[in-house]
Parts: C-alpha cells; sequence; structure tokens
C-alpha cells in the first residue's frame, strides 16, 4: 500500500516535471519546459525508490513523505557501491570518461541535486534523458512574479551541453549526471562505453588485440644465452617487481580486432579484454567525432545581440563542434578519463596507479629500471615512448660519464707536468703583459694568471680531443641504439603495423574555414545583386537551397595566401626575438667591460687581482637569469605564432610549435656560450689601436691561457643552473602553488565543512582538482636542450655527462612522480616513434662534430701547440711556447689618453709590454701587422676542421651502417608472426569447407530415401585431399 502510494507520487511529481505545474510565462516558458521534456525524462519505475531527483520533486509539490519511506529509500550508500565513483552508481558499468561543466545555482531557495542518467540498457532508456531541475526556485512562481533574467550564453552552454550529449546516446554511449558534488558550481557527466560499441570503435581504429593463438618466442643459444641468463641474474636486484616486466617466453599472436573474427580472441572475461587505457581511447574518439550542429544563439555573438538571420542559418547549418571546440568555447571546462584508484592510504585497493607509485615514481627506487610496459598499459604508448627514450639516453650517460672522469682525471694528473702553465707561473721570466683597459687598469705581470692558467689545463689537454671524437660517435650510437629500442618496444605492444592516420581538423582551422567561405558567400550574392535577373527556376532554387549548407565547407581550404599575415608575422617575430637575444648578450658584454674597468680602479689589490673571475661569474649568473625567463617567455610566443597560423591537425600544431620553440629556446641558451667560444677575444685590436663599442667600451680579451676555461665556467653554470632552477624546482614548485592555489579557491567558495567534503570526494572530483596534461613538448624540450649541453661544447667541460645523468636519474622519477600523483590521467594516444624529436637529436648531433671541431681549433690551444711544436720548437719539447704567443709593444706608441694612469704600480718603469697575438714587434719594418705564425696557425686550424668533421661524420655514418635498425630477432619474430597468422586462417578456412561439406553430406543422404523412385543421382564428386605430407595445404 505504501509503495503504490509512493508511484502515485513519483507520477504527479513526474507531472510536475513534465509542465502540469509549470509556471505561466507564456511561449516561451512553455517552449522551454517542452525542450525539457524532449530532453530527459523520468527513472524506470524500479529506480524510482531511491533516486534523489524524484525525492526532491515529492518535496517540491507539497507532500512530505514519512520517515520510514526516506529511510529506506537512503539507506544504501552509492558511494560505496559505486567505489567513489570508478563505476555508475549502478556499480557494474565502469566510467571510462567524464565531462566537467560549470553551472550557475540559484542562490536563494532549495536547489535541487542532478543525478541524471542516460543511455540504460534497455533501448527505451537509452532514448531517455533524465531531470532536469525543476524550472523556478523552490517552488512554482506565481502568476504576478517576474521571471528572473536569462543568461543568453550560459543558455546557449546548456543547449549545446545537451544536444551534444543527446547525439553522445544516439552514437552508443551511456552518461551519468552529477552536479550534486562536493566543488560547488561544477557539474559531472559520467561516460561509459558498453560492449558493442567498444567492439564497433576498434575494429575502426584497428586496434590489434591478442588473441587466443599462443606461440614461444625465440630464445638465443649458446654463448649468448649464458651470458644473458648471467646478466639477468646480476641485474636481478635493480629489476621493478611488476609482473609485465618479467622476460616472457610466450606471446600471443595479435591481430586487428574485427567483430566477424570474435572467435579468434579471448573473450571470456569482457570486463578485462579491453583495459581502461584502451577504453578511454575509444571513448575520447568517439568525442572528437560527434558534434553539435545547432544552438539557441549562435557562439561568441555575445548576450541579446541579434545579427542578420540569413547569416546565423547558415552558421547553424555549418557550425560542428566537438569536443576539443567545446572545451575552447567554454561549454565543458574539462574531459579527461580516471585514475584507477588513490595511490597512497593503508585499505587502498590495489591497482596500477599504486603500483606505478611504488615501483617507478618513488625516489627510493631510483636505481631501479622502469616498468616501461606497465607505463605504456596505464598512459598509452606515447607517454611510454617518452620515458623508455629518457631511459636509454639516461644509459647512455653512464659511459659517457666514466670516460669524461678520466679525462679531467688525466688533466688533473698531468697539470705539473704542463710545460705552458709552468713558464706563466715561473716567477723569473717576469713577463708584463699591457693593461686591459684603457687609463684605470695598469700592467701586470703573466705569472698573477697562474691559477687560471692551470685550471685550463684541466680542460685543455690531448685528451679533450678524443672526448670530442669519443662523444661524436657516442651520439650516433645512442641514435642507432634507441633504434633498436623502439622497434622492440613497437614488437612488444604490437605497432608493428600501425600507421598514423590522419587526424581530425582542430576547431580553430574549421572555425577560419567556415569564415572563409561566409565571406565568400556574402560577396557572390553581393555579385548576383548587381547582375541583371534570371528567370525564376524553382528546382534550381529549391536544389540551390538545400545544398547551400552542405558544400560551404567541403571545398574551402586555407591557402598559404590566406596564412601569408600569419607567416611574415612569424618571421618579423622570430628575427625580433632573437634580435633581443644578441642584445640581452651586448648588454651583458658592456657590464663587464664596465665592472671590469670599475674594479680596477678600487684601492684593495685582493679585490684587483680577482676581477676576471668576479666579472664572469657575475655576468654568467646574470645570463642564467635572463635565460630562465626569456625560455617561459619564448614558450608563450612560439604557442601564440603557431595559433595565429592555424594548422589543420594537432599533429602539425605540435610539429610546428616544436620547431618555433625550439629554435627560440636554442638561440636563447647558447648564445652567451657561443659568445664566449668563438667571439670574444677575437676582434680586439692590438694596444695602441683597440676596437671600442660605442666609441666608450673597449672589446674583453681573453685571459693568457685563452678562453676555454671561461668557456667551462660559463657552460658549468649555465647548465646546471638551468637543471636545478628550470627544470627541478619549477616543475615541483609550480604544481604545488597551482594545486594549493586550487586548494583556496575550493575551500573559499564552499567553506562549511570543507574537510568532511575532501574526505567523501568521488574519484572524478578529486582528479578535477589536479593539474591537467599539457602535452609531453616541455618534458622532450628540457632534455633536448640538455642534449646540446652534453653534445655541442663537450670538448670545454668533459664532466657535462656526468651531471646531465645525476640530473636524469632525479628527473625520471620527478617526471613519473608529477605523471601518477601530481596530473590528471592523460588520453592514452597511440605512436610508433618519437616524431619530431629524433630528427633534431639527429640535427644536434650533427651540429655537435661541426662546433666541437671549431672549439678545439680556434678556442683552444691545442693546434697553436701542435704548431709550435712540429715548426718552431727548437728541441722537440714546449719550451718557449707562451714566449712565442706573445707579441711585443712599445708603451710610447699608446694613443692619447690611453695609457694607464699609474704606469710605476708594479715598481718600475715599463718600455716593453706583451699581449697574446701574432703580430710584428715594434722594431720590425712593418710593425704590429699580421705576422706569417698567425697565417700558419689560421691554415693549420682550418685544416684540423675540415679532416676533423669529415673523419667523424664518416665514422658516425660508419656505425649507422653497421648496426642495424631492426634487430635481427626481432625482424625473425616478426615473420614468424605473419606465418602464424597465415596458418590460422588456413586451418579456419579448411575447417569451414569441411563443415561444408559434412553438412552437404548429410542433405543428400536426407534425400536419398524421398528419391528412391527416381533414377540414381551421379556420384559426388571426390573429397578433397586430406591436410597431409603428400598434399600439403590441403584443398586450399
Amino acid at each position: 500500500m505504501e509503495e503504490t502510494a509512493v508511484d502515485l507520487l513519483l507520477a504527479k511529481a513526474a507531472g510536475a516535471v513534465d509542465g502540469e505545474g509549470a509556471p505561466p510565462g507564456g511561449p516561451g516558458a512553455q517552449a522551454a519546459a517542452m525542450r525539457v521534456n524532449e530532453k530527459y525524462s523520468t527513472l524506470p519505475a524500479e529506480d524510482r525508490s531511491v533516486h534523489i531527483i524524484n525525492i526532491c520533486a515529492i518535496e517540491d509539490i507539497g507532500y512530505l513523505p514519512s520517515e520510514g519511506t526516506l529511510l529506506n529509500s537512503l539507506s544504501v550508500d552509492p558511494d560505496a557501491e559505486c567505489k567513489y565513483g570508478l563505476y555508475f552508481r549502478d556499480g557494474k558499468r565502469k566510467v571510462d570518461y567524464v565531462l566537467v561543466y560549470h553551472h550557475k545555482r540559484a542562490s536563494g531557495g532549495r536547489t535541487l541535486a542532478r543525478r541524471a542518467q542516460h543511455g540504460d540498457a534497455g533501448p527505451a532508456a537509452r532514448s531517455a534523458r533524465q531531470d532536469q531541475p525543476l524550472p523556478g526556485k523552490a517552488g512554482p512562481l506565481g502568476a504576478g512574479e517576474p521571471e528572473p533574467p536569462l543568461d543568453y550564453h550560459e543558455d546557449d552552454k546548456r543547449f549545446r551541453r545537451e544536444e551534444y550529449e543527446g547525439n553522445l546516446v544516439e552514437a552508443g554511449l551511456e552518461l551519468e549526471r552529477d552536479e550534486d558534488t562536493k566543488i560547488h558550481g561544477v557539474g559531472f557527466v559520467k561516460i561509459h562505453a558498453p560492449w558493442n560499441v567498444l567492439c564497433r570503435e576498434a575494429e575502426f581504429l584497428k586496434l590489434k588485440m591478442p588473441t587466443k593463438k599462443l606461440y614461444h618466442i625465440s630464445e638465443t643459444r649458446g654463448l649468448l644465452k649464458k651470458i644473458n641468463s648471467v646478466l639477468q641474474k646480476i641485474t636481478d636486484p635493480i629489476q621493478p617487481k611488476v609482473a609485465e616486466h618479467r622476460p616472457q617466453t610466450t606471446k600471443r599472436l595479435s591481430y586487428p580486432f574485427s567483430r566477424e573474427k570474435q572467435h579468434l580472441f579471448d573473450l571470456s572475461d569482457k570486463d578485462s579484454f579491453f583495459d581502461s587505457k584502451t577504453r578511454s581511447t575509444i571513448v575520447y574518439e568517439i568525442l572528437k567525432r560527434t558534434t553539435c550542429t545547432k544552438a539557441k544563439y549562435s557562439m561568441g555573438q555575445g548576450e541579446g545581440r541579434k545579427k542578420d538571420s540569413a547569416l546565423l542559418n547558415k552558421r547553424r547549418k555549418c557550425d560542428r563542434y566537438g569536443i576539443t571546440s567545446l572545451l575552447a568555447n567554454g561549454v565543458y571546462s574539462a574531459a579527461y578519463p580516471l585514475h584507477d584508484g588513490d595511490y597512497e592510504g593503508d585499505n587502498v585497493e590495489f591497482n596500477d596507479r599504486k603500483l606505478l607509485y611504488e615501483e617507478w615514481a618513488s625516489y627510493g627506487v631510483f636505481y631501479k629500471y622502469q616498468p616501461i610496459d606497465l607505463v605504456r598499459k596505464y598512459f598509452g604508448e606515447k607517454i611510454g615512448l617518452y620515458f623508455a627514450w629518457l631511459g636509454v639516453y639516461t644509459q647512455m650517460l653512464i659511459p659517457a660519464s666514466v670516460v669524461g672522469i678520466i679525462v679531467f682525471l688525466y688533466g688533473w694528473a698531468t697539470v705539473d707536468d704542463n710545460i705552458p702553465s709552468m713558464e706563466m707561473c715561473d716567477q723569473r721570466h717576469n713577463i708584463t703583459m699591457c693593461p686591459l683597459c684603457d687609463k684605470t687598469c695598469s700592467y701586470w705581470r703573466m705569472s698573477s694568471a697562474c691559477a687560471t692558467a692551470r685550471a685550463s689545463h684541466l680542460f685543455d689537454n690531448p685528451a679533450t680531443v678524443f672526448f670530442s671524437v669519443f662523444m661524436a660517435l657516442w651520439a650516433a650510437t645512442f641514435m642507432e641504439h634507441w633504434k633498436r629500442k623502439q622497434m622492440r618496444l613497437n614488437y612488444r605492444w604490437d605497432l608493428t603495423g600501425f600507421e598514423e592516420e590522419e587526424d581530425h581538423p582542430r576547431a580553430e582551422y574549421e572555425a577560419r574555414v567556415l569564415e572563409k567561405s561566409l565571406r565568400k558567400e556574402s560577396k557572390n550574392k553581393e555579385k548576383r545583386r548587381h547582375l541583371p535577373e534570371e528567370p525564376t527556376n524553382k528546382w534550381r532554387q529549391r536544389v540551390k537551397t538545400a545544398m547551400a549548407g552542405v558544400k560551404l565547407t567541403d571545398k574551402v581550404k586555407l591557402t598559404w595566401r590566406d596564412r601569408f599575415p600569419a607567416y611574415f608575422t612569424n618571421l618579423v617575430s622570430i628575427i625580433f626575438m632573437i634580435a633581443v637575444t644578441f642584445a640581452i648578450v651586448l648588454g651583458v658584454i658592456i657590464y663587464r667591460i664596465s665592472t671590469a674597468a670599475a674594479l680596477a680602479m678600487n684601492s684593495s689589490p685582493s679585490v684587483r687581482s680577482n676581477i676576471r673571475v668576479t666579472v664572469t661569474a657575475t655576468a654568467v649568473i646574470i645570463n642564467l637569469v635572463v635565460i630562465i625567463l626569456l625560455d617561459e617567455v619564448y614558450g608563450c610566443i612560439a604557442r601564440w605564432l603557431t595559433k595565429i597560423e592555424v594548422p589543420k591537425t594537432e599533429k602539425s600544431f605540435e610539429e610546428r610549435l616544436i620547431f618555433k620553440a625550439f629554435l627560440l629556446k636554442f638561440v636563447n641558451s647558447y648564445t652567451p656560450i657561443f659568445y664566449v667560444a668563438f667571439f670574444k677575444g677575437r676582434f680586439v685590436g692590438r694596444p695602441g689601436d683597440y676596437v671600442y663599442i660605442f666609441r666608450s667600451f673597449r672589446m674583453e680579451e681573453c685571459a693568457p691561457g685563452g678562453c676555454l676555461m671561461e668557456l667551462c665556467i660559463q657552460l658549468s653554470i649555465i647548465m646546471l643552473g638551468k637543471q636545478l632552477i628550470q627544470n627541478n624546482l619549477f616543475e615541483i614548485g609550480i604544481p604545488k602553488m597551482k594545486k594549493f592555489i586550487r586548494y583556496l579557491r575550493l575551500k573559499h567558495q564552499s567553506p562549511s565543512d570543507h574537510d568532511e567534503h575532501v574526505k567523501k570526494k568521488q574519484r572524478y572530483e578529486v582528479d578535477y582538482t589536479l593539474e591537467p596534461f599539457a602535452g609531453l613538448t616541455p618534458e622532450y624540450m628540457e632534455m633536448i636542450i640538455q642534449f646540446g649541453f652534453v653534445t655541442l661544447f663537450v670538448a670545454s667541460f668533459p664532466l657535462a655527462p656526468l651531471f646531465a645523468l645525476l640530473n636524469n636519474i632525479i628527473e625520471i622519477r620527478l617526471d613519473a612522480k608529477k605523471f601518477v600523483t601530481e596530473l590528471r590521467r592523460p588520453v592514452a594516444v597511440r605512436a610508433k616513434d618519437i616524431g619530431i624529436w629524433y630528427n633534431i637529436l639527429r640535427g644536434v648531433g650533427k651540429l655537435a662534430v661541426i662546433i666541437n671541431a671549431f672549439v678545439i681549433s680556434f678556442t683552444s690551444d691545442f693546434i697553436p701547440r701542435l704548431v709550435y711544436l712540429y715548426m718552431y720548437s727548437e728541441n722537440g719539447t714546449m719550451h718557449g711556447f707562451v714566449n712565442h704567443t706573445l707579441s711585443s709593444f712599445n708603451v710610447s706608441d699608446f694613443q692619447n689618453g690611453t695609457a694607464p694612469n699609474d704606469p710605476l704600480d708594479l715598481g718600475y718603469e715599463v718600455q716593453i709590454c706583451r699581449y697574446k697575438d701574432y703580430r710584428e714587434p715594434p722594431w720590425s719594418e712593418h710593425k704590429y701587422d699580421i705576422s706569417k705564425d698567425f697565417w700558419a696557425v689560421l691554415a693549420a686550424r682550418l685544416a684540423f676542421v675540415i679532416v676533423f668533421q669529415n673523419l667523424v661524420m664518416f665514422m658516425s655514418d660508419f656505425v649507422d651502417w653497421v648496426i642495424p635498425d631492426i634487430p635481427k630477432d626481432i625482424s625473425q619474430q616478426i615473420h614468424k608472426e605473419k606465418v602464424l597468422m597465415v596458418e590460422l586462417f588456413m586451418r579456419e578456412e579448411q575447417g569451414k569447407q569441411q563443415l561444408l561439406d559434412t553438412w552437404m553430406e548429410k542433405d543428400r543422404k536426407k534425400a536419398e530415401p524421398c528419391n528412391n523412385h527416381s533414377p540414381a543421382p551421379p556420384p559426388p564428386p571426390p573429397p578433397p585431399p586430406p591436410d597431409g605430407p603428400d598434399f600439403p595445404g590441403g584443398s586450399l
């Protein structure tokens, strides 16, 4: 009896929703109510007793049920049944994707909790759309009460959401809405893909799935097998404790999923056949493909603006809004798949996210290999390939670091035997050097630069040449090793036959095409308006009208003329940004020159003796700060420049963005280093005829030991500073800060019982508070810039691979922790390689050979030493080398106003001072002209560049040719898979043929008794030959 009463009241509530209790608001209100009825309906009868909306509806029509009815209705905790948001409220259907939107609740009265379901199992329920909030606030509005003001923009967004969600239901997805959340003003739409939709989309996407067929993987034999077993035992303690990382001896044959061939696949457990990563990928493809083409108001027109009705109709016909457009227009605020659950806690159910946190994203497992297969299973192939590449790069840094340490130790061990530095430090030589600046700088003894000369030998010794050759070959070997590793991963992840299909056009591209087509159509109308009218043909007019919306954007594309303003803006902006970088470097140069002159005037001897170190250190710190700031600015500018180009697809957008960002950041990071390596001290002139900047500042000179030591300081500070500040502190600090700001914002929006709300949040609410995934471009970019530091100037800093290795050990775990704990789960994207980044790596590797050749020949003293040793040395040793590289200057030849203010600072009068250059002495007939020694050294330097570059390039190409891209065992396994697949289908066809023959035989035997009175039938055809050694292949 009680149930009957409740059913009657529920029917009344449904009637109120359907418009029986609607306020008299005229035709507009009735139309709105009709639209609600078309879009949403009530729950099936079996669910009404526990549905919150209908209970609220009962309350709103003035009936208060008894306490027993309410307690019975709400006795079951829905959050426990749905595993706190991982499943629908029925506890059976898994949430594969979540759409988030903002909505405005009424400020007064009661707000209705909307927990609506779409696409239930039954056909009637699938077409039905659940309850919208009832119109009004607490109760029906009276006839004399004014209607609330209508927000056209919000109404348009709501209308688009309704249409889009309806289209998703028509596509086969099942939806469930939740607005009764702990986050104020935020609603969630949970999406579930049923089995039939998963099968259909898997077939469309040609997803390769494992079949029932198992086969053994070919194992190595003999000596290689023993070596592999020994290596496995040695590396067992550093292997992650995950099932996916164990060596596999068998593998399931994979085949693109087909609904017609479902018998090939193991479908005993349909819930786990498609994992969560695959399910979210399928749903995302549907979200991108599904569009909404109608709107109550045109997007972007503003509130209440009225425009030409014909243009608006065209826009309604031709506009198509997929999920990317809806996110860009603010219809939805976020869209993401859910994490598998919590990653820490005592009572947390075990899941892949928790396993990744324990075995991958923890700093305590920094010494272990990465569980790459599990990373791919959870995040997809694209992210899995990034971490696999990062792991291979970090592994390859180990031998480079060892060799770099050996080179550094060799320099340390031989520093006391280095004759040029011993001569510079010898007080007996008493070589007086010319002033480093005008007026304020005085003469100085070469022995005062003893420490710099000894330190330079640590990095400027014959072993650095060997190390440069080694690193060039190392880069080529690294690229080949990665290609082979990539092929192994493609085989393991069933990507061997995968080809990327053309992506959907971006929303911005479609909007520009639509704008162009509308503009073109309006011009055609203007032309037709001035032409004489033709006799009207009603049939032709109807056809034109019908096809107008279809053909409007089909043949319209953006040409280079449409993009020319954007291309021109790109060119001008990039040139301007590069000029800004050069201007900043010039400003730092002026700072160094002026600071050196100011410190030279200091009365303290200790300050004057450390001028070079002080100026160099402070200038490098300024460069580091500017580089870090400009990196962020250039990243934003590169994104803006790419947006105005309006690329057609996401892949094209990403590649153009990567190219611009890399170009700007490359110039920004390496310009100060290029200046020190190749320009500092090259164009200074000579005493009495110096080169000035702005007629005031004299160009800098290198130290007597050369600029290589300063280049080493510059490189080390910038590299370490970028890694510590930009890569690590920013990656840790910024996400934490954003998360804290979101926490404060949510606490401000709903301050009451906030802590209790946090504890009871659903999975989709917790994931909404995480940081959105911004792509892998920043992660790759910082590693590519680091790769440049390791390879481009490694001749000047052999310890660069060591510092890169230490950084990457932390970077892997830092990135892993960020992906597992700080970011929303990204959509899994299939990819078989790292894309454009591989080409950039190859380009940097080739450029490194050229730059290291110039660093060795022009920046270091390696070539001048060889020239002196074999051409000018009297006894075949390096004695006298320092004196050979110094030229003489008569102090009487100083220009007016440039001589030192205190010529007796050293305690004696100086008549001849020395400076580093190859010039004629003052007593020569052509005094101060460039000497023959200069041309001999220059010729040797250029010859070394040519020989070194071609030799190393040849050796790199030889390594590339010797090492095959595809490992032999992998190519054999791929061939074996193809053979097994052919055999499988041959056996299937033979089975079908035998079954058909059996049926025909049975039909013939059944027909024989009926045809006894008729003549005997002809004998049947001979059966197909059996499949045996004499008849291979059977009838086929």
